[in-house]
């Protein structure tokens, strides 16, 4: 049986998840993917399109299907959306099938990096930080819970990352 090589980035919105996986695909000559461009891919249509027809529900629906698809494939780097723990069948598959880590990042940060976007529906909302700490409250135990791995992300480049992950991921595989 061969080592399963997958990596899946988890954490919330503006943590560098799609960023990094793609140096960190770089780095290892992996694949990459993103479930959030997958979902659009499949679907033909944005995400705040989804968020508008089919409510986070039907969202959260189509983002299963796709993480569960993701997760099978082999030599892979897959960036979660942030809610993908949300669902206990996400939360197994990445578990089960690869390399959890999870990008943690402050509020402030995410605050920074997620002002000009217009794809994220959950900040459609007149207090985006009020938003991002109650998604944080509820989110972080999960992304601690199936994390094998956590790196902060706040104010470092996305290289800097990528290579850290890379390293400890050595580093584990050396202790196996």
């Amino acid at each position: 049986m061969t080592e399963n090589r997958n990596v899946y980035l988890i954490g919330p919105m503006g943590s560098g998840k799609t960023a990094v996986g793609r140096q960190l695909a770089k780095l290892l000559h992996l694949e990459f993917h993103d479930s959030d461009v997958e979902v659009e891919r499949r679907t033909g249509v944005d995400i705040p399109y989804i968020f508008e027809r089919e409510g986070e529900a039907g969202f959260r629906e189509r983002e299963r299907e796709v993480i569960d698809s993701l997760t099978q494939l082999q030599d892979v780097i897959v960036a979660t959306g942030g809610g993908a723990v949300l669902l206990p069948e996400n939360r197994e598959h990445l578990s089960a099938r690869g390399r959890v880590v999870y990008l943690k990042t402050g509020i402030q940060q995410q605050l920074e990096r997620t002002r000009h976007g217009r794809q994220r529906p959950l900040l459609y909302t007149d207090d985006p930080e009020l938003r991002l700490r109650e998604l944080m409250a509820h989110r972080e135990p999960l992304y601690e819970s199936i994390a094998e791995m956590t790196v902060t992300t706040d104010g470092r480049h996305v290289r800097a990352v990528a290579e850290e992950i890379v390293a400890r991921l050595k580093s584990q595989v050396n202790r196996e």
